[in-house]
């Protein structure tokens, strides 16, 4: 999944509250244009995804912990019997919770790999989801995730609210430092990538069961992702999480690097990683608006091990990934 911080049209420099705030208006009604043609029909009419209208402010939310799988048996004589083992959570589990999370696991375990993404970009609204994929609550639900995290980037740095406030005053303060004026062209979008930052993973061959332990997943800006990328080797599709579709190729398209970018882009993308990312990782990885994202990590975890362990099988080629 990734997001995309708007397009400001702004120069620094600007003092005048009501300026800004006319400036604010008009970008969440270009903002909810975008969101209104992009959203599948389904996120409007499923109250049950509670979904914010477009255009509307988002806020960070509290620490919240969802119910996941945490654990699943294997029945070596009968490999498509699975025992899921649950953890509550903070919330209230119920039999269409647990079934909503093993049809995660089902979906992460049956659907092509390199189908495994969404995309709500505003630039490609011919791609926002692989037919297959966009059958499956799994793909929904992520759908609805991209868009509340795009919601929630633009919000944070609106500059009436605190983090925002703290994010246009660095912005003045290092543009004056660094180029002797504020008065100069900012351009603030600039796209973000969720992807796994840990998963641990503890087996017991005896038993034929596998408990995650730890799952964490890591925000960051693409020009860092993409630089990963490059240093490490493309990441197998299994082991990402994201809006990018692989080429046929299995390699990710590249785009310009920032440090192709001019110098004021690359110290408003600095400031991000320095203000806005921490945040983000935080409600990622805590926060209650990406409960969902959570649920699907750990089904989707579950799922790898699982593909992993019975790969050389006949029974992996009858039926993982179709």
């Amino acid at each position: 999944i990734y997001s995309q911080y708007f397009r400001y049209p702004a120069l620094l420099g600007i003092s005048n509250g009501d300026i800004v705030s006319s400036r604010m208006l008009r970008i969440y009604i270009v903002l909810a244009f975008f969101m209104q043609g992009l959203l599948p029909a389904y996120a409007n009419e499923n109250s049950l995804l509670l979904l914010p209208k477009p255009g509307s402010m988002v806020h960070v939310s509290p620490a919240f912990s969802p119910a996941v799988l945490k654990g699943i048996k294997v029945h070596p004589t009968d490999p498509l019997r699975f025992d899921f083992v649950l953890s509550q959570g903070d919330g209230a589990s119920n039999k269409q919770e647990a079934t909503k999370l093993v049809k995660y696991f089902l979906a992460a375990l049956t659907i092509p790999e390199k189908d495994l993404w969404v995309n709500l970009s505003p630039y490609e609204k011919d791609r926002i989801i692989p037919e297959g994929f966009g059958q499956t609550e799994m793909g929904r639900d992520l759908l609805a995730q991209d868009y509340i995290l795009k919601q929630l980037t633009a919000s944070l740095i609106y500059p009436e609210d605190e983090l925002g406030k703290k994010f246009w005053k660095r912005v003045y303060e290092e543009a004056a430092k660094k180029f002797g004026s504020t008065k100069i062209p900012v351009n603030t979008f600039n796209k973000v990538w969720i992807v796994p930052e840990k998963a641990v993973v503890y087996e017991n061959a005896k038993i034929a069961t596998a408990y995650v332990v730890e799952s964490k997943l890591k925000v960051m800006m693409e020009e860092d992702y993409l630089a990963m990328q490059q240093a490490t080797g493309p990441a197998s599709a299994s082991s990402i999480l994201s809006s990018r579709h692989p080429s046929p190729g299995g390699t990710l398209p590249l785009r310009a690097k920032q440090a192709d970018a001019p110098s004021p882009a690359a110290l408003t993308s600095q400031i991000i990683r320095e203000i806005v990312i921490p945040e983000l990782t935080r409600e990622v990885n805590s926060g209650k608006n990406f409960a969902q994202l959570r649920q699907v990590y750990n089904s989707f975890i579950l799922a790898s091990w699982y593909k992993k362990k019975i790969k050389d099988s006949i029974l992996s080629k009858a039926y993982v990934d179709h």
